[in-house]
C-alpha cells in the first residue's frame, strides 16, 4: 500500500526548519506522498457551512497558516529525490489554468517528474468572492480548466471554450510525463465528474464506497476504464487494520496526518510512526 502524508505544510510544520524536517524524514522512511491543501484566504465572519464538520464551522482559526501548496512543493522538491509532491487539494477554478499549466510543468521538471495535481471544486463562497471568481460556475470552469492543462502539457497546445480560446500557444518547459489529476469531493456530482475526467479519486468521507461506485459507473458511461482510476482514501484511525479494510474495497493509496510534534522530537516520533504504522502497511 503506498501511504502519503497530509498537510505536512501546516502547523506544526509551517516553518522552514519544520518543512525540511517532515520532507527529509518522508523520504528516508518511504513515504509515498506528501499532499498539500489550499485555502488562499480564510475570512474571519463567514456564513457558508464548511461541508466536513457537524457544525459547519472551520476547525482552525482564519489566521491559520495555509502556505500556497506549489510554492511548498517547489520547495521540498529541491530537498527530496524520491517522495511524490501532490496538491491536496487545490482549489482549480480559482485559478487561471493558463498560469496554472507553466507553474505545474515547471515543477515537474525540476522535480523529475514527481508532482500529482489534486484537484477540488471548492466550497467557500467567501473565499471565492476575495479571489474574484464566480462561485455558480465554478463546475463549469472546473471542467474547462482540466481540458486546458492537458491541452497545453499537450504537443497540440490549441483550446477553444467558454473561459479560454488559443491556437497553437507554446508553453515550456513541458511535464516530465504525464501529470496526474486526483480530484476530490464529497458529493455523487464529484464522484461522477472524476470518473469521467480524473487519474484519480479521493472522497473526504469516512465511508467512500458508494461514491467508489459512482466514480467507477460514471467511467464505463464516458468509455473509460474505471480500473485505470486510482482510488485514494484517509486512514483515520491511523491502524495497520483500516488501511487492510480500505484495501478490500480497491483503495490502492491511503493519506494520514504525520505526528503531530514540535520539529524537535520529530525524528523521534516519526521512527516510532514508521515502525508501527508505515512498515506494517508496506506489504498490504
Amino acid at each position: 500500500m503506498r501511504i502519503g502524508l497530509l498537510s505536512p505544510n501546516m502547523p506544526p510544520f509551517d516553518t522552514p526548519e519544520a518543512s525540511r524536517a517532515i520532507a527529509g524524514l518522508a523520504e528516508r522512511h518511504g513515504v509515498d506522498s506528501l499532499w498539500v491543501p489550499e485555502h488562499v484566504v480564510l475570512p474571519a465572519e463567514y456564513r457558508t457551512p464548511y461541508p466536513y464538520a457537524e457544525d459547519g464551522r472551520l476547525p482552525v482559526p482564519a489566521e491559520w497558516p495555509y502556505p500556497d501548496p506549489l510554492a511548498w512543493l517547489a520547495f521540498v522538491a529541491g530537498l527530496t529525490s524520491r517522495v511524490r509532491l501532490v496538491t491536496g487539494m487545490l482549489i482549480l477554478p480559482q485559478r487561471n489554468p493558463v498560469v496554472l499549466a507553466k507553474q505545474a510543468a515547471t515543477i515537474d521538471a525540476l522535480s523529475g517528474g514527481r508532482l500529482e495535481l489534486g484537484l477540488g471544486l471548492g466550497w467557500f463562497r467567501e473565499e471565492f468572492a476575495a479571489v474574484g471568481v464566480e462561485f455558480a460556475d465554478r463546475a463549469a470552469r472546473f471542467e474547462e480548466y482540466v481540458a486546458v492543462l492537458r491541452a497545453l502539457w499537450s504537443d497540440d497546445e490549441s483550446f477553444h471554450g467558454r473561459y479560454h480560446d488559443f491556437t497553437s500557444m507554446r508553453c515550456y518547459p513541458k511535464p516530465v510525463g504525464r501529470i496526474p489529476m486526483i480530484m476530490g469531493g464529497h458529493t455523487v456530482a464529484s464522484a461522477r465528474r472524476a470518473g469521467r475526467l480524473a487519474d484519480g479519486f479521493f472522497p473526504a468521507v469516512a465511508d467512500p464506497r458508494a461514491l467508489f461506485a459512482e466514480c467507477r459507473a460514471a467511467a464505463e458511461a464516458a468509455g473509460r476504464d474505471p480500473d485505470g482510476i486510482e482510488l485514494v482514501a484517509e486512514a483515520a484511525p491511523a491502524v495497520p487494520e483500516r488501511v487492510a479494510e480500505l484495501r478490500s474495497w480497491g483503495v490502492t493509496r491511503v493519506v494520514v496526518y504525520p505526528p503531530q510534534v514540535p520539529v524537535g522530537v520529530l525524528p523521534e516520533a516519526f521512527a516510532e510512526f514508521a515502525e508501527r504504522f508505515l512498515r506494517p502497511c508496506a506489504d498490504l
